[in-house]
């Protein structure tokens, strides 16, 4: 029973000094990868909240609709005051 280890981590009973340190540079960059990589970080987080957003309108449509209908109006405040401080 091998659980796989992902790519940021060290395998154990590595014995050879060379090997470790190579194992050990692989998983540090694939780490730096990890965490330097913006773009897939960010599809991520917007995939995890599309999936939250359909399960909260799953289980209560009708504070799916009162949220959707909060956002439009606190957008258009937006807009609306952005609008007027120009216009002024």
């Amino acid at each position: 029973m091998s659980a796989e280890l992902p790519p940021t981590a060290v395998p154990m009973g590595i014995d050879d000094p060379v090997d470790r340190a190579r194992a050990e540079l692989k998983a540090a960059l694939a780490a730096i990868e990890e965490k330097a990589n913006v773009p897939r970080r960010v599809s991520q987080a917007a995939e995890r909240g599309t999936i939250r957003a359909r399960l909260f309108a799953d289980r209560n449509p009708a504070g799916a609709v009162a949220a959707v209908a909060g956002v439009a109006v606190a957008t258009g405040f937006l807009v609306w005051g952005a609008v007027r401080l120009i216009t002024r």
